[in-house]
């Protein structure tokens, strides 16, 4: 009888993608990454949980989003409060230990940060996000050079990082769960979008049919 292969347990690591942009390989244990999972579900699926926003022009995205700490109005582009496109519910806080959290891995890519605003978002198999840049946050933020930290759980995504314009290239990253991505200072605002899920290549350990992507930010510097 063959043996099945199983996935080879990747060492951590740290990778320059660009000036500004750090990729943390496998930086979350697998407790870590259960827990977190764990907590996104149950954010998720509770009280004032995640829906499937409506764009500007009608279109649908193709995730489930929870915002946490200022909710993104995607008919806006802007932050508030409360679900305004939604369903008017206030926005929860940010869980403490996941801003601690999130400190700690920015200062491993070289960034002070305390974020505001996160949001989480759940693919299924089909899920998608195009090329876009994330610049709906304060002037002041922006012109900080304040980083987005990107934290992958679950199933693997074929991440595209690109430039400071739409039309320049994009360099495909496969996102492993655990893996964080962190892109600030002259890359905040690169074009990065997520062009494909692989169903079923998450670790068994972690229980996750999908992938939850957590970016945080900072809104007010």
């Amino acid at each position: 009888m063959n043996t099945p292969l199983l996935p080879i347990p990747r060492e951590p690591a740290t990778v320059q993608v660009a000036p500004g942009a750090t990729w943390l390989r496998s930086w979350l244990s697998l407790d870590d990454q259960a827990r977190l999972v764990a907590e996104c579900r149950a954010l998720m699926d509770g009280p004032g949980g995640g829906y499937v926003p409506t764009v500007r022009g009608g279109g649908r995205m193709r995730v489930r989003m929870l915002c946490l700490g200022r909710h993104w109005n995607p008919l806006t582009y802007t932050y508030q409060p409360t679900r305004d496109d939604h369903d008017g519910a206030p926005v929860g806080p940010i869980p403490a230990a996941w801003v601690d959290l999130m400190s700690a891995v920015a200062r491993e890519a070289g960034f002070a940060f305390r974020p505001d605003v996160c949001l989480v978002n759940f693919y299924a198999a089909d899920g998608r996000m195009g090329l876009h840049q994330d610049k709906d946050e304060s002037a002041a933020s922006l012109d900080a050079g304040l980083p987005v930290v990107s934290v992958s759980l679950g199933d693997t995504a074929r991440f595209l990082f690109g430039g400071l314009r739409r039309r320049d290239p994009v360099e495909p990253i496969l996102l492993e769960s655990g893996d964080v991505f962190v892109f600030g200072g002259p890359s905040r605002l690169r074009y990065h979008g997520v062009a494909r899920i692989l169903a079923g290549t998450a670790p068994t350990a972690i229980a996750s049919d999908g992938r939850f992507n957590l970016t945080f930010r900072q809104y007010e510097p």
